[in-house]
């Protein structure tokens, strides 16, 4: 199983950083790993997919719902990735007008600083 995870926190925000291949095999393991920062409160929620080499859409399935499950419980998650390869995949489908796509982890760490400092998410 060719993937990586490692996570990080920086504040309230928590970084998820995936590397290797996201499909069929390794979906589940990226289910689970993210499931458990949501269900442990961490629903500010950053997916540095940096390092990711292949995306299939089981992995994207994985993102969908996983951004609805932070939604819904106040949160949001936003992504990191430039890989044209990987990109490529969120532009064909339409999610790159449903996910919030940075080039950097710095850029996506600053847009959750300004959108949780209207308190939104706050209170519970």
């Amino acid at each position: 199983m060719d993937l990586s995870i490692t996570r990080a926190d920086h504040g309230d925000q928590t970084v998820v950083h995936l590397g290797g291949e996201i499909d069929v095999y390794t979906a589940p393991v990226v289910r689970e790993k993210l499931d458990e920062q949501i269900q442990a409160g961490r629903t500010q929620l950053v997916v540095d997919l940096t390092d990711v080499t292949f995306l299939d859409s089981t992995g994207l399935g994985v993102l969908v719902g996983r951004l609805k499950l932070t939604r819904t419980r106040g949160g949001s998650m936003r992504l990191v990735g430039k890989d044209d390869r990987v990109l490529k995949v969120f532009s064909i489908t339409g999610l790159d007008k449903v996910f919030e796509i940075h080039p950097d982890l710095e850029s996506a760490l600053a847009a959750g600083h300004a959108s949780g400092s209207n308190g939104s998410g706050e209170g519970f």
